[in-house]
Order: structure tokens, then sequence, then C-alpha cells
């Protein structure tokens, strides 16, 4: 029976196993973004000024962290040439699977850290963040490289997202589940529930990056068999001058040539922003748009299926990738989001049903769309790899720079959105004290209030006004990108080719 489990999990689809590495990941993230500051904040009583500061100190650190940690994975693979020894494609994927078998459980435990008290509510708060984020840091930008290294053409590229999306969604399910067992006031089966989260985690992580190796190893092995055949027959070899390493300035200066590096990172900055905004507000708009129209049933419908319609839903763009291309997709998304939002505002925010539609909407589809950025840096590492000659394709390093340039749009969000709201209509959501006529938002006092500017009116302009402003400038920015089409294919062909270059090097001896 255990032999034929065994033969089972080897027979598993490659795809398979890397995408449930998004499950082990998602069944804990999403609990940690519901709960930790409600825990914190009502639980162990943390004080406003400490919680600013770890806050801070987390912005800072998620913000560089990933750069860092992509220079120190990748670093190596920059240079075309490093004392003539040649980086074979099994070797980094190995590389990458060796670091998710680590930081992966790591990563789980680290979870737990925030759901026992064991120091100072300040000071626990800020290590517990910043532990948190290096390790999911680290899992986040092994596994999305992955998607660079093991494929190279799009349909297996989205292939392998298709299967990071179907078990994102599965994830999401703690969600659901975390609900039956929160308590302030008992914390102890939430923890109990924590805890086997992260086991689960763990015993995933271990499982899938073993199962990855041993397939990758037996590649790595003849590999290597060959490169020794190789030195037997060429007892002289004519020596190759070492290329010394590029510096972190010089890598730097040749993203700053990148063209579509540059026009990429200023829409994901729009991106990121929009995507946090609808997560920063999704409850402020419920509550003051919808609260006096729909049940609680409603809401939290609302707001559960905004967890997993998103992951679902990009299924289906996925599927619509293969057909006619990422860059055609994330456009029409574009297109998408300004044609519902001007509906939206012609329509007014008395229109109740329109306006679930659009608030639920407006979340899966912004999310949706996020997801499938990853397939977009894949393609820029292609084309960093052909336009500067790599030895090898600095996957992990590229995503660590579009996040350095595209994460202060998560800060942004909140600061952008509660600086507009207040400046409408004086609400400062900190206070929780409206001024001014905040009250007169009542439909029946709406007529005497019609030439001041009113919550319900300011939660409304912003949620329309905000889309419509990121469809824009979205919309110019990707109008720039020449990544895709015959120049997209090209690149394609000059990896490909460049890769097997080297491989045929030694398999015609």
């Amino acid at each position: 029976m255990g032999l034929r489990l065994l033969g089972c999990l080897f027979n598993v689809p490659t795809a398979v196993i890397y995408g449930s590495l998004s499950l082990f990941v998602s069944i804990l993230h999403n609990v940690f973004l519901l709960y930790y500051v409600d825990t914190f904040v009502s639980v162990y009583k943390i004080d406003k000024l400490s919680f600013w500061i770890g806050e801070t100190v987390f912005l800072i650190w998620n913000s560089l962290n990933d750069p860092l940690f992509g220079w120190l994975s990748d670093r190596v693979f920059l240079s075309t040439q490093q004392s003539g020894v040649e980086i074979s494609s099994p070797e980094v994927i190995l590389k990458r699977l060796k670091a998710l078998s680590y930081n992966g459980p790591l990563f789980a435990f680290s979870f737990l850290a925030f759901w026992v008290s064991w120091a100072h509510p300040g000071l626990q708060f800020l290590l517990c963040l910043c532990l948190y984020d290096s390790f999911l840091t680290m899992v986040d930008l092994n596994h999305n490289a992955l998607l660079a290294d093991l494929a190279v053409s799009a349909k297996d590229r989205t292939s392998l997202n298709f299967y990071c999306s179907l078990f994102s969604a599965i994830g999401s399910l703690s969600v659901f589940m975390s609900y039956a067992v929160w308590n302030k006031e008992d914390f102890f089966s939430f923890r109990i529930f924590c805890v086997v989260l992260a086991l689960c985690s763990v015993a995933g992580f271990t499982l899938a990056t073993w199962l990855l190796r041993q397939r990758f190893e037996t590649e790595g092995k003849v590999k290597w068999d060959q490169e020794s055949t190789l030195k037997e027959l060429y007892i002289e070899q004519p020596s190759v001058p070492p290329e010394k390493r590029i510096t972190l300035a010089e890598y730097l200066r040749q993203l700053s040539h990148h063209r579509n590096f540059l026009w990429f990172v200023c829409m994901n900055f729009v991106q990121v922003f929009h995507c946090h905004f609808n997560s920063n507000f999704f409850p402020l708009f419920l509550e003051h748009l919808l609260s006096d129209q729909i049940s609680l049933s409603t809401g939290s419908f609302l707001l559960g299926i905004s967890y997993i319609a998103p992951h679902l839903n990009n299924l289906y763009f996925l599927s619509l990738c293969q057909r006619s291309g990422v860059y055609a997709v994330v456009r029409g998304l574009f297109f998408l989001k300004l044609a519902l939002s001007i509906i939206m505002l012609l329509a007014g925010p008395d229109q109740v049903y329109l306006l679930c539609i659009f608030i639920a909407s407006n979340r899966v589809f912004t999310e949706g769309t996020c997801k499938l950025l990853n397939l977009v840096i894949t393609d820029l590492v292609d084309e960093d790899f052909v336009l500067n000659r790599r030895k090898q394709a600095a996957s992990a390093l590229l995503f660590g720079m579009v996040a350095l340039v595209t994460k202060p749009g998560q800060t942004f969000a909140p600061l952008i959105g509660t600086w507009l709201l207040c400046a409408y209509t004086g609400y400062d959501i900190f206070q929780r004290a409206p001024l001014g006529n905040m009250r007169s938002a009542q439909p029946k006092l709406e007529s005497n209030a019609a030439w001041e500017p009113t919550l319900r009116q300011g939660c409304f302009y912003l949620l329309v006004f905000v889309p419509i402003t990121c469809a824009l400038l979205q919309l110019l920015s990707w109008s720039q990108f020449s990544l895709h089409g015959r120049r997209l294919q090209t690149v394609k062909m000059e990896r490909q080719s460049l890769t097997q270059s080297r491989s045929q090097e030694i398999k015609t001896i």
C-alpha cells in the first residue's frame, strides 16, 4: 500500500506539485492578513505608538528585503562567464527547491509566533512582522522564480500558473474555517487551529520540494556525467578568461535601460496601489454604502467571495491567455475596469444591486489582474536574459526589483484614500468622529444637503473615481509596453536557442 502511494506521488505532474506550493502559503497567509492586527490590538492590547513604529519599520523592511534576497540569490547568474564554469538549468532549479525546503517550514513556524504572547506587545509585533515577512519573501521569490526557470513557453507557464490559482483558491477556504474558531475572549481554539494549519504547511512544503528535487537531481546527475565525459575527451582545453561579476550598480544601470521593465513597473505600481486600496476600503464601502440596504449575511458573503473568487476567476483568465496572450487579456481587464466604473458613476449610489456587483467585481477583477502579472514578469526575465547575455536567468532578482519599485503602492493606498476622504467630507477614520455635516448622509436629508459633501457621497466618489484614474494611467503605460506578439516570440526563441546551444556543446561530443 505504501509503495503504491509513493508510486502515485512520483507520477503526479510537475505543474501540479509546483502549484501545490501555493496552497501551503495561502492557508496561512490569508489567516494572517485577517487576524494579526485584531489580535495585537484587541487581545494583546498594543499601544498606538508601538503599533505605528512596528508598521513603519515593517514598511521599510518589506520594501528592501525583496531586492536584497533576490540579489543574494541570483548575483552569481549575472555574469556571462565565471571562471569557465557552466551552471546548468537543473542546478538552478535545485538551488531554488533547496531554499524552499528550508524557508517553507520556517515560514510556517514564524506564522505561529503571532498567536502566543511571549514578549512586550510592541516588541513582539515588530519582531513577528519582520520575521514572518522575511520567510514569506524567500518563499515567494523562489516560488515565482521557478515559474521562469521551469518553463520558457507561454503555454507551459500558463499551465503552472493555472495550478497555482487552483490551489490558492483551495487555500482560501482556511478563511471560512477560521470564523468557526475565532474568539477574542477564548483564544485556545484559534491557537490549535493555527497549529494544525502550520503543521499541514510544513508537511506540504517538505513533501512537495522533496518530490521535485528527486526529479531534477536525476537530470542534474546526467548533466554532471556529461561534463565529466567532456573533461576526459579534452585533455588540453583552451583557458576561458574569467569575467568579473556584475556589481549591483551595474545591474541597476542595465535595468534603467530596460525599457519594457520601466513601463511595466509604472503600470504595476498603480495596480498594487489599486489592489490594496480595495482591500483597505472594502469594509468601509460596505458599511457606508450598503449597510442599511443589505443584510449582514449578504455583506459577509461579499467579503468571503472577494477572497476566493479572484483565484477561481483567474482560471478562466489563464485560458484566455493561452488563446489571446497575457498582454491582450490584461489590456482588456483595464478597459473593463474603466467601463464598469463609468457605468457605476452614471448610475449613482442608489442602485443597490448594481453597487453590490460593482464593489465585488472591482476587487475580484483587480486581484485577478495582479495574479496574471507574474506571467509578464517571467517574460521580462527572458528579455533581460537575452538583452544582457546572462549565464542564467536572474529570475528571483528581477522579481525582487519589481517588488522594490511597486511595494510602496501598499503604503500610498491607505494614505491617499484616507486623505481624499477627509479632504472631501472632513471624515477622519482614525478618530471615528464625523465632522461638519456628516449625518446628512441619510436619504431623507439629501435634498436639504444637496450642496454639502456627505460621507456616503465621499465613499461613492472614492469608489468610482479611483478605478477610473488607475485604469487611465495603466492604459497609458501599458500601451508603451512592447514585449508581446512577434517581439515576445523572438525573445523566447533567442532564449531557447541560447540555452540549447550551451547544452549541445556537450551533447555533440
